[in-house]
């Protein structure tokens, strides 16, 4: 998908940690329809914000060191990250408004 990364456990700390901008990961699977739900959300928010923040989406199926580290228990969950840190998750298939609202946050903090 145009304007987001594919987070994996071996590219995290360089693509989300080392990001000198903040990143939104999308931690999903497969298998997850709420998950599909959100996608074509997170794919606009991605294209909105495009230079301002990174996007990226993250298997859990596949990257399961990055899920356990970071205590995704379920998915969708959003996690945005600032400064290498998590400054804010939301979890479930929520309105964009409500995901643009936290990002707006985080980029103004």
């Amino acid at each position: 998908m145009a304007n987001t990364v594919e987070i994996t456990d071996s590219n995290f700390q360089e693509e989300v940690l080392n990001s000198d901008i903040p990143v939104l990961i999308d931690f999903w699977a497969d298998w997850c329809q709420p998950c599909k739900m959100i996608a074509p959300v997170v794919q606009q928010i991605a294209d909105e914000y495009e230079g301002k923040i990174k996007v990226g989406k993250l298997d859990v199926d596949s990257n399961g060191q990055t899920s356990m580290d970071y205590n995704i228990r379920g998915i969708p969950a959003l996690l945005i990250f600032s400064d290498g840190k998590p400054v804010d998750q939301i979890v479930g298939a929520v309105p964009k408004s409500i995901i643009q609202k936290k990002i707006d946050e985080a980029l103004s903090g």
